[in-house]
């Protein structure tokens, strides 16, 4: 069990993140006082009759009786299902599930509504990218809208991906008053190693590969349904859950079509009844959703290594629970949690050798073991993050308990302790400099690459630096400038596609770097890139002043970003925002006009 160690550093943090949400929380949970009022009623009394007949047209008679009544209450389903995203594809039998489970338990659910979910691994430089970061504010209001009906006494909501579950959370913040699980699917098993996979990448950029080959190992790699196994935004979503405790321990890495899956799935349902109990245990997600938690997360991004996407995402999750965070909250965490998880990109292993080496259990384990983690929280299975050090297993009668304690790892190369980190810093750096401030993923890096000090090469899009490389005119020491990228000029497209380009480079034995206002993908990180550079380009930022053979220094150690020349002396060159037609592009004209930093999480649903 815990040792009940406290970290002073770790307290103080969250102490100060209470003081500087006062207000904003204080008025979110009186926004929410008179719904917990029609919650606890839990029955139909504040809707008409007409509204109760449309509510349960649908149903069948026995339905119909326990809905109007509601004694046991009414679950609404979010489900992102689609069957062309392979995490999303299992979630197409969960609704049945849910709704048998529902019935054992006296209750009902109903499908409240689907959300869009794409997926940045199809749109990879594709025209729909540049609406990737964008759709999470559209999930949150689509499922808003799904639960707007007042017809719903708890939430079940079924996503994973990258802009999937953030936008998930901002609707469950919202709804703060209902309680609320969320229910993941799990990774595929395991196909060819991830480091193969990104060798033949880098071999197909480099020409020495074909086409043929490059597609028939991508397939073995993405080859059946559930998540990618690389530790990107997807798997670091479902870290953030479970650390969080809006999953239940041990949920988040077991695959789909899985005796063990099947089984917390059906305790997942279960356990929300009893949280929907008025008389017993009655735990609205407000009380998850809470400034501990959300610090709890802030750690676990940083232990991992996990997705620098998550810096933009949490500041808005947070917000919509009236909770203020910002890059500093993370980058101070990050002076004191060291990285204890090696999962690929930052290590050799996937998240099912992660998750057999001990997994979240063991990571959670450790770092409450050393004061890293506040304990006394509300999660999902109860009072205390002490539950989340149980390894879920299936009894004899295939049902779900947690008895075994896990506090050791079975593979030091993938899980190390506190003590023996494998860096004792976290994975994530804020740096700041005369460009203003960006984000570094430093746990996939070697000592070697913290510091680059080169000329810079300047480009707009991810394609004219392809064409650049393949014409030999990147062979040297240099600092890869991508500006316009930001979320203004065109909804912040990942440019994953620039890491096999820089990669072999980087092979060659040259020094180079990546400035850019734009963003990477969580499977990103060998390259040493400054990323969410803010201000973009698009609202005055001094990258819109960088020009080839400016000389550019990044120092992670240090934590600083500076060009070595006079920009003040430059006047700013105009920058449009993008008018883009095509794949959907015109309708989020005016998410780009009204769109917030990336320092403040890219969105438009907070101003």
């Amino acid at each position: 069990m815990q040792s009940k160690k406290f970290n002073s550093k770790l307290t103080k943090i969250t102490k100060r993140i209470i003081e500087r949400s006062r207000s904003t929380r204080e008025s979110y949970l009186l926004g929410l006082e008179d719904k917990y009022d029609s919650a606890n009623k839990n029955n139909a009394s504040c809707l008409g009759c007409s509204n109760i007949a449309h509510a349960f047209a649908a149903s069948n008679d026995e339905d119909k009786l326990k809905q109007i009544d509601r004694i046991k209450g009414n679950l609404g389903i979010v489900t992102a299902y689609n069957d062309m995203l392979s995490a999303h594809q299992p979630y197409a039998d969960y609704p049945d599930l849910i709704k048998s489970i529902a019935r054992e338990q006296n209750g009902t659910a109903q499908v409240a509504g689907g959300v869009p979910a794409m997926c940045d691994g199809v749109t990879q430089g594709q025209p729909g990218m540049e609406l990737s970061l964008f759709s999470r504010d559209v999930i949150a209001m689509s499922a808003s809208v799904a639960l707007s009906h007042n017809v719903f006494d708890g939430a079940v909501f079924l996503g994973i991906c990258d802009k999937i579950v953030p936008g998930l959370s901002i609707a469950a913040a919202t709804f703060g008053h209902l309680p609320s699980i969320f229910l993941p699917s799990g990774p595929m098993p395991s196909g060819i190693p991830n480091a193969e996979k990104n060798k033949v990448r880098e071999d197909y950029a480099s020409g020495k590969v074909t086409e043929d080959i490059l597609l028939q190992t991508e397939m073995k790699s993405y080859h059946t349904s559930g998540t990618c196994t690389f530790y990107g935004t997807a798997n670091t979503n479902q870290m953030l859950m479970e650390i969080m405790g809006l999953q239940l321990p041990g949920s988040s890495f077991v695959n789909p079509d899985t005796s063990l899956r099947d089984g917390l799935n059906r305790a997942g349902v279960q356990r929300l009844f009893k949280m929907m109990d008025t008389q017993d245990g009655f735990t609205p997600v407000s009380k998850i959703l809470d400034v501990p938690n959300f610090v709890n997360g802030m750690v676990g991004l940083h232990a991992t290594g996990g997705s620098t996407n998550l810096l933009l995402h949490m500041v808005v999750m947070a917000r919509a629970a009236g909770i203020i965070i910002n890059w500093q909250d993370f980058s101070d965490l990050a002076e004191f949690v060291p990285l204890i998880a090696r999962v690929y990109p930052n290590g050799q292993a996937d998240v099912n050798a992660f998750q057999q080496a001990g997994g979240m259990q063991f990571l959670i384990s450790e770092l409450l073991s050393h004061g890293l983690l506040n304990e006394e929280v509300v999660t999902v299975a109860g009072d205390g993050l002490s539950h989340y050090q149980y390894q879920p297993e299936l009894d004899e009668d295939g049902v779900v308990i947690w008895e075994k304690l896990i506090s050791d790892t079975s593979d030091k190369d993938i899980l190390q302790t506190v003590n023996n980190a494998f860096q004792d810093t976290g994975g994530l750096k804020l740096i700041n400099g005369n460009l203003g401030q960006a984000i570094v993923k430093s746990s996939a890096l070697s000592e070697e690459q913290y510091f680059v000090e080169a000329p810079a090469r300047v480009f707009t899009d991810q394609d004219s630096v392809k064409q650049a490389f393949e014409a030999d005119e990147l062979n040297m020491d240099f600092v890869c400038v991508v500006k316009q990228q930001g979320p203004k000029a065109n909804g912040m497209p990942e440019l994953h596609g620039l890491t096999p380009v820089l990669g072999v480079l980087q092979g060659k034995g040259y020094k180079v770097a990546l400035v850019t206002d734009g963003r990477m993908s969580g499977a990103s990180g060998k390259i040493p890139a400054a990323i969410h550079v803010c201000p973009e380009a698009l609202s005055g930022g001094a990258i819109s002043k960088i020009q080839d053979g400016d000389l550019i220094r990044l120092d992670i150690i240090n934590g600083t970003l500076e060009v070595l020349e006079d920009l003040d002396s430059r006047e700013l060159p105009e920058v449009s925002i993008s008018t883009a037609h095509g794949f959907g592009r015109e309708l989020f004209s005016s998410f780009r006009t009204s769109v917030g930093s990336a320092d403040k999480g890219a969105t438009i649903l907070f101003p």
